[in-house]
């Protein structure tokens, strides 16, 4: 039987002009506070920020069908976009305005598999360093009853 699916998103210029003038801090939390509108990667899989602080960021991803691979499980790139997405907006929590970053690597290990009945996913990322180049974080996704289902570590490229 088919299914369908229809979402909206903002016109992305709205983040790009808003992140220029801000502290990654506080574009974030404009973010989480509804002032600036979600982003459209957000609109897309539904991976959605809950909160963030000083060096750490969590996120949420409720499974959908729509999320499954072709065995009947989230498909890893969902579960890699929902650490990627903690871990990077942990690291843009400790720049400053005019500063940027971007994802050098992302490793990821899955140890579970996440389905339906894995109630909603949540990742917490936090820095474990940050120099004038480059920045590292980690992060656990865990399902609804606690259990890991991936972690991951990734390197970001900071720039200004």
């Amino acid at each position: 039987m088919s299914r369908e699916r229809t979402y909206s998103w903002e016109d992305p210029k709205v983040f790009v002009d808003a992140a220029a003038g801000l502290a990654g801090l506080d574009f974030l939390n404009r973010i989480g506070s509804g002032e600036l509108p979600l982003v459209p990667a957000g609109a897309t899989t539904n991976i959605l920020p809950v909160a963030v602080g000083d060096g750490w960021a969590e996120f949420e991803m409720q499974p959908e069908e729509w999320h499954y691979n072709p065995i009947g499980s989230v498909h890893g790139g969902m579960i890699a976009g929902l650490a990627d997405s903690a871990l990077g907006c942990a690291v843009h929590t400790k720049l400053p305005a005019g500063a940027g970053y971007t994802s050098l690597d992302l490793n990821i290990k899955f140890t579970r598999a996440a389905n339906l009945d894995s109630g909603l996913l949540r990742c917490r990322a936090e820095v474990v360093t940050i120099g004038r180049r480059t920045a590292t974080a980690e992060a656990k996704v865990l399902d609804d009853r606690g259990r890991v289902v991936a972690h991951a570590i990734a390197t970001c490229l900071l720039f200004s």
